[in-house]
């Protein structure tokens, strides 16, 4: 056989932030669906919290070792005070306004915003998980979601390749204004993880290397 030595990785490193174990184990999932370009390795990072973004954030970006660090969480609940600091502190960080907006995919009410549409064309008013139940039933048929971690596992084992494609078509008919209910921006990040021309990842570190 002869000693073959491994293939370099050449492509760019990505590490993801994610809130919490939705976050986590959804993009898992997509992850492990092999639907975007080997140009990317993916590294993600489970922040336990929204209020440990910022810090996760800083520490990954300094540490040198990706070439891009994003964040993925939701606005939660009006006036989004959580999510609008994290997003304060992360251009105070940079020195650069709406450094942020260039780094953070977000569902607004929920990260369910974006998972849902796996299974149906639907807008979400509330992060509320019981009133979101009746629509994760009708759509999955997994009783009284909580996003317990056997729930999590059931709902995810119902993703594909076929309703990746599906949601991907969804969430081009969803607005990206993160003040709107039922909005998300992951569609546009989705667009960039698909294609192998990486200049996207040049661009948002030339603003967030800007100084005031």
């Amino acid at each position: 056989m002869g000693n073959r030595l491994p293939k370099i990785f050449t492509g760019s490193r990505i590490c993801i932030i994610c809130e919490g174990d939705e976050e986590y184990e959804y993009l898992e999932k997509l992850i492990s669906l092999d639907v975007w370009s080997k140009e990317y390795c993916f590294q993600l990072e489970n922040a336990g919290g929204n209020g440990n973004i910022p810090a996760r954030y800083q520490d990954k970006y300094q540490n040198g070792a990706f070439d891009l660090v994003l964040v993925f969480c939701d606005t939660d609940r009006k006036p989004y005070e959580q999510y609008v600091d994290i997003k304060r502190r992360i251009d105070e960080f940079h020195g650069v306004e709406n450094a942020a907006d260039k780094i953070m995919i977000y569902g607004n009410p929920c990260t369910m915003q974006i998972i849902i549409e796996h299974f149906g064309d639907v807008r979400l008013c509330s992060n509320n998980k019981k009133k979101n139940a009746p629509v994760i039933y009708d759509l999955t048929r997994i009783e009284g979601y909580k996003g317990r971690k056997e729930q999590r596992r059931e709902l995810f084992s119902q993703i594909t390749k076929e309703n990746y494609q599906e949601m991907r078509e969804r969430i081009k008919q969803i607005p990206w204004d993160d003040t709107v209910e039922g909005s998300t921006n992951f569609g546009r990040f989705l667009d960039y993880f698909s294609s192998d021309d990486r200049r996207w990842m040049q661009m948002i570190n030339e603003v967030l290397d800007e100084t005031n």
